[in-house]
């Protein structure tokens, strides 16, 4: 332990206290998740203490993977300590089955967060520190993570699915302070016999791969934890110019792809990674990226290709690129009546159709009211006639000449009266069917949900 003032365990609260005050106001609620090991357990006692102080409630959970044989008596100890410090406490039990493919930590990661997300806070506080930082960059260094990844853990972050964000105050903190700090306070903890298995990779870092680089190295982790910072600034950098180039190139929704290629290559990849990214998808390797870009580039400008990341894809119409989430398969033979009603909500289109009472204009009202009127989607061959003095129009035609891209067409709601098609999103009205001056009309919006 080295002989600065930040080596000292005892100034842990008020550490902990500068890193919570640049993030939290009075009033906020804190949820932390509380493993039982010595790491959550002074983070506890930390934030216990400082609760009255800085004005912010605090609740705490447990969760349950369902590994150890000694989760019972985790759980059951987490209970206790909570109920000595009066902090409520919630325990969930989480199912890692469906995230086996991540291995067994991947797997328990994803289920915990997935608990997390379920959780009603503001803040859902962890107690990772300065090791656990290192030990993040050098798995991420060996597996070839991109910049994101040896950026390392962020100190506040949005938890993704939720209103609340996720706060690592100990960030900057070893773990040999920490458990000075709960020596001295004389807390109890409990130990994860996995915490020594040497075959999972985190661990092997921890017990073979640090002690062996410290004894060359001194001050290592504390070395390795700042170079994630210095990445975390960097990466900050270039979020920066992706957000100023995407700006450029497209309104949000889509990308125009003669400008994403004017950027240049390495600008071009990084446009895509933070779009993708503020989107919600998964982060791409880079091997994926480039190799979107070698389609898009080598294509040509009437194709449209369509590419998988994960649950969602990248579609190119008409020289602009698209991000959205896979669509679910729509069932051709759907028919869905409308009763009259303002909102009618259809959630296997995603959205939602309204009709607006309005005199003089969009549908007539007696006309609809003459027959039954049905919701459906395109299965191929509809016409439409918007004008009484022109013919009526395919839809496909339609389509093309307002630039709906084709994704979109499938997923519209067309509505009809009898067999006749009045109204299709982003096209019209049927001219037949349109209200005459002082008739009493309807207005027909289509709104997507989100």
């Amino acid at each position: 332990m080295g002989n600065s003032r930040k080596s000292n365990s005892n100034d842990l609260p008020e550490r902990v206290a500068a890193a919570l005050a640049s993030a939290i106001s009075p009033g906020a609620h804190l949820a932390l998740g509380l493993s039982g090991g010595v790491d959550s357990v002074a983070l506890l006692s930390v934030l216990a203490e400082l609760a009255p102080r800085m004005r912010f409630s605090l609740s705490a959970l447990h969760v349950n993977h369902g590994i150890s044989a000694n989760a019972p008596r985790w759980a059951a100890f987490c209970s206790e300590l909570c109920a000595k410090f009066g902090i409520p406490l919630q325990s969930q039990t989480v199912d890692i089955g469906p995230y086996r493919h991540l291995g067994l930590e991947g797997a328990a990661r994803s289920a915990r967060y997935e608990a997390f997300a379920r959780v009603d806070a503001d803040f859902v506080v962890l107690a990772q520190h300065r090791d656990d930082q290192a030990e993040t960059l050098l798995l991420r260094l060996v597996r070839g993570s991109g910049l994101r990844g040896l950026a390392g853990m962020a100190r506040l972050r949005p938890l993704a699915g939720t209103q609340a964000r996720l706060l690592r105050p100990l960030l900057g903190v070893s773990r040999a302070e920490i458990e000075a700090y709960a020596r001295q306070r004389g807390l109890e903890w409990v130990e994860d016999e996995s915490n020594a298995d040497t075959v999972r990779h985190r661990n092997f870092l921890r017990h073979e791969v640090l002690p062996a680089l410290e004894r060359e190295f001194p001050a290592a982790r504390a070395a390795i934890a700042r170079a994630a910072a210095h990445l975390t600034e960097a990466r900050e950098l270039l979020d920066e110019m992706a957000l100023g180039d995407l700006e450029r190139c497209g309104d949000g929704d889509a990308v125009d792809l003669s400008a994403l290629h004017r950027l240049g290559e390495v600008r071009a990849k990084n446009v895509l990674r933070y779009w993708s990214e503020k989107r919600g998808v998964e982060p791409l390797p880079a091997a994926r990226i480039g190799e979107l870009l070698r389609q898009l580039r080598g294509s040509r400008v009437d194709a449209q290709p369509s590419i998988a990341a994960g649950s969602w894809k990248f579609l190119r119409y008409r020289d602009r690129l698209h991000l959205r989430p896979a669509d679910p398969p729509v069932q051709r033979d759907m028919r869905e009546v409308w009763n009259g009603e303002n909102v009618m909500p259809l959630l296997a289109l995603g959205g939602v159709l309204k009709f607006k009472p309005e005199e003089g204009r969009g549908l007539s009202l007696a006309r609809l009211r003459a027959g039954r009127v049905t919701v459906r989607v395109r299965r191929g061959g509809e016409r439409l006639r918007l004008h009484h003095r022109r013919p009526r129009r395919s839809l496909k035609n339609l389509f093309q000449e307002r630039g709906v891209p084709p994704w979109h067409r499938g997923c519209l709601p067309l509505v009809y009266c009898g067999e006749d098609l009045v109204f299709v999103p982003g096209i019209g009205d049927a001219c037949e069917f349109q209200a005459a001056p002082g008739e009493a009309g309807l207005i027909v919006t289509w709104e997507p949900f989100g």
